[in-house]
């Protein structure tokens, strides 16, 4: 797994049907992009040092440029 400054961090909920969450990577702590990641969780604001399970996975909000999308969405919304 593989993220940048800006991407969104989506976590499946704990069982079928349960929503996730899903927060914004706010820092790296590996040059490479790799986790841990420091997530600003939007359901409740918070930040956490994140280490991914199988259950999460990265959407990528930037375009071709490398400008981040993440200013073109309401913050907390999962991107579709």
């Amino acid at each position: 797994m593989h993220a940048e400054v800006g991407d969104q961090i989506v976590v499946g909920g704990p069982t079928v049907g349960t929503p996730g969450r899903d927060g914004e990577v706010i820092a790296l702590h590996d040059a490479d992009g790799t986790p841990p990641y420091g997530v600003r969780w939007s359901d409740a604001g918070r930040t956490t040092v994140f280490f991914p399970g199988p259950d999460a996975h990265v959407r990528h909000l930037h375009d071709g440029t490398g400008t981040s999308r993440h200013e073109q969405r309401p913050y907390g919304a999962i991107a579709r």
